[in-house]
């Protein structure tokens, strides 16, 4: 049984969430949980919280279950381009520069590998 938790309009680019992200993708839930916890990044935070609260929406899906007894795994991880603001910065000459301030959506799922309790 799967749980899914999503991030939505996180205010960071999406090539820098796709650092952190490509990091736990594939990976056990504890270990990804570490992974996290000691990336010197600011999206790490956000998704560490991510993780976290899929975890829980596993939980509450499966009651009775702990997550250690059913292999709890990273299954899918995606990020995708947020909304823009754009801003203008002046330029030289009565010019102003176009700024776009990116951010993203994450949607995260988590599965169990252990499928064998689930089914009995």
């Amino acid at each position: 049984m799967e749980a899914v938790a999503k991030l939505n309009n996180c205010p960071t680019s999406p090539r820098k969430m796709r650092l952190v992200v490509d990091l736990i993708r594939g990976e056990r839930v504890e270990k990804a949980l570490s992974i996290l916890k000691f990336t010197n990044k600011e999206a790490a935070i956000r998704v560490e919280k991510l993780l976290l609260s899929a975890i829980k929406n596993w939980e509450t899906k499966n009651e009775g279950s702990r997550p250690e007894e059913n292999q709890l795994y990273v299954k899918t991880i995606m990020v995708g381009g947020g909304r823009q603001l754009k801003r203008l910065r002046p330029a030289p000459q009565g010019r102003g520069y176009r700024i776009r301030k990116r951010s993203n959506h994450v949607t995260l799922v988590v599965d169990s590998k252990n499928v064998e309790t689930q089914t009995n």
